[in-house]
């Protein structure tokens, strides 16, 4: 199965950091640790979306390089993407962002769907 990204647009939804990074691995019995294809250590975040219904699911984010975002702080994934991914019988949505703004910042506003 071919990797096409999906852009996720976030402009209705409340992003608020619930588990901050930690290096993402490929095993856990080695603790290998993940890396892009340029050899740079992959962060792994959880999320909290909700969306303007009150409809809430919990995500897991992948990023690099480390961000710095603490548990309770709200954000807006820059350049968010999904890629679906099937293995052994199982398939889910993986999700991946280029960086994070602080939400109601001067960053964040006027980013649009451009995110």
């Amino acid at each position: 199965m071919r990797a096409i990204p999906i852009p996720v647009d976030v402009t209705k939804l409340q992003i608020t950091c619930v588990k901050a990074a930690k290096p993402r691995l490929v095993n856990k019995d080695t603790g290998e640790i993940k890396r892009d294809k340029d050899g740079n250590v992959m962060y792994e975040l959880t999320f909290l979306f909700e969306d303007d219904l009150g409809r809430m699911e919990l995500v897991k984010v992948t990023t690099t390089p480390e961000p710095q975002i603490t548990p309770g702080e709200e954000v807006v994934p820059v350049g968010l993407v999904g890629y679906v991914w099937e293995q052994g019988g199982r398939w889910g949505i993986s999700y991946r962002a280029a960086s994070f703004v602080p939400a109601g910042s001067s960053l964040s506003a006027g980013m649009g769907a451009d995110l």
